[in-house]
């Protein structure tokens, strides 16, 4: 799978999908795709780490829709024990572009080590771009994802599910009756696409990022993001709410 479909770089469009179209979404797609399967479990648990200047710099360049931007996050792949540091590049034809290395388990997630900070320097330079001096976290996501590519290798599908997004002592999470898809590709409209949209659905702005700040840090602005956000997203509530159930 890694060999037909690594697309770092690549286009990515996000749709939000009812549970409940799913089935019909994929018939017949097993001739055509494959499921990713490591050690007979096709759902992994994802937890994202995002790192953010002070003035939560790189959300507004979000927010605002510069050409340029990017992201910076550790991700850990639970149920496979691997970690990687990952730069986000968005370029100025709206191609995303992803540099990462992976990183010991126990290396820290939370914030930049000499190892991490160099290669931010040297991912965001090739974009003639400067790294900020202090980076702190500022996000974290979990979530269950499985991963369906193209037997050509054009297309990869994430479904998303369980979406939890934290904050300081604050968390909020995506609806049960809601699935995130994100389709990976080098090229134009794919046939996942055309499946969705013959179901009446379209692309939407969502960024889990970006959706976690937002409802979770009073004051901030999310315009872009807010009509899918009421879409798919529960109403805030405590840490301790969703991890204890007390």
């Amino acid at each position: 799978m890694n060999e037909r479909a690594a697309l770092v770089t690549r286009t990515c469009r996000k749709y939000l999908v009812p549970t409940e179209l799913m089935p019909d979404l994929f018939a017949g797609a097993e001739r055509d795709f494959s499921v990713l399967e490591i050690g007979g479990r096709a759902s992994f648990l994802y937890s994202s780490t995002y790192m953010d200047t002070p003035d939560l710099g790189t959300f507004h360049d979000h927010r605002q829709g510069r050409r340029l931007r990017y992201k910076v996050r550790t991700r850990t792949y639970v149920d496979t024990g691997t970690k990687m540091f990952e730069v986000k590049l968005k370029g100025a034809r709206g191609i995303t572009d992803k540099a990462r290395i992976e990183l010991p388990l126990e290396a820290p997630s939370d914030r930049l080590t000499p190892r991490t900070r160099g290669f931010l320097d040297r991912s965001l330079a090739g974009y003639r771009m400067e790294a900020p001096d202090k980076l702190l976290p500022a996000a974290v996501t979990d979530y269950r994802r499985s991963t369906v590519v193209s037997s050509c290798g054009r297309e990869r599908v994430t479904v998303d599910t369980e979406l939890v997004g934290y904050r300081g002592d604050r968390s909020v999470r995506m609806r049960p009756d809601v699935v995130l898809l994100e389709i990976k590709t080098r090229g134009g409209l794919t046939r996942t696409e055309r499946s969705l949209h013959r179901l009446g659905l379209r692309e939407v702005r969502f960024s889990k990022y970006a959706a976690t700040l937002t409802s979770l840090e009073p004051g901030l602005r999310g315009n872009r993001w807010l009509r899918a956000m009421g879409h798919c997203l529960d109403l805030p509530e405590p840490v301790h709410d969703l991890r204890t159930g007390t």
